[in-house]
């Protein structure tokens, strides 16, 4: 049971699980059948797994040097080794998974899941960090889309760009300093505390004005009254871009 608890803790499941209602809520409202949104799911959440396995798999000695008791492989709760066969198999499932949505669409969702990879392997500690982010969060929306099939809209490949730039900024806020310590130097860690601040918010609400101009309003209030929490006002204005993408159509 400790080896089946410590892999759902190092997929990070909070994030796997919201990718996957996020894909699973743009094929309902783009009209993908049964069988379509059952598809996305499955590739969806074999892409998050995977994602969430590399990343603790890779990180395991930097965890482990910083203290990391919360992460399973560093604390003892799954060996190293099995969280890899984790990854190795998931990362194998989301190939046909993947092309059960189409060849098209197929090739879409790998580059999201393909970017992600490529973040945790060599971009994290690079200028350009915030790339994949940005790949990944625009060919997630356009898989689901490919897949009706159907062309994706300009605005939801720029919405959806945006919120995953932002996203990537705000992730990084709350670990700027631990994550300098242990040596990684992504743009956030490069920027500092308060040009990432600033770059999340422009992101965030840029999303925001992208798919619907009183969405804009409703986030500035959000963060202009969230000073002390300026972190938790982020996360907030990014659920109301993550609402406006899967809503608006």
């Amino acid at each position: 049971m400790s080896t089946v608890s410590g892999l759902v803790r190092a997929s990070h499941p909070a994030p796997a699980v919201a990718v996957t209602a996020i894909g699973l809520g743009l094929a309902v409202v783009w009209g993908r059948s049964p069988a379509g949104i059952a598809a996305v799911g499955a590739a969806v959440l074999a892409g998050q797994l995977s994602v969430g396995w590399l990343n603790d798999y890779l990180d395991r000695d930097r965890d482990a040097a910083s203290g990391r008791s919360d992460k399973p492989i560093p604390n003892g709760t799954v060996a190293a080794k099995a969280v890899l066969v984790a990854y190795v198999v998931s990362a194998a499932a989301v190939v046909p998974l993947s092309f059960l949505s189409g060849l098209v669409a197929g090739f879409a969702h790998l580059l999201a899941v393909g970017s992600a990879w490529a973040y945790n392997l060599w971009l994290k500690g690079t200028v350009v960090s915030v790339l994949p982010y940005t790949v990944a969060f625009a060919a997630g929306p356009a898989f689901v889309v490919l897949g009706v099939p159907a062309t994706p809209p300009w605005w939801l490949l720029a919405a959806g760009a945006l919120l995953g730039s932002g996203a990537h900024f705000a992730n990084a806020l709350p670990d700027l300093a631990a994550d300098l310590a242990t040596g990684i130097r992504g743009l956030p860690q490069r920027l500092g505390p308060r040009f990432s601040s600033a770059a999340t918010v422009v992101l965030l609400l840029a999303a925001a004005a992208v798919l619907n101009l009183y969405a804009v309003a409703a986030s500035a209030v959000i963060l202009l009254l969230a000073r002390r929490h300026p972190f938790q006002a982020a996360m907030a204005v990014a659920l109301i871009d993550v609402l406006l993408l899967i809503l608006t159509k």
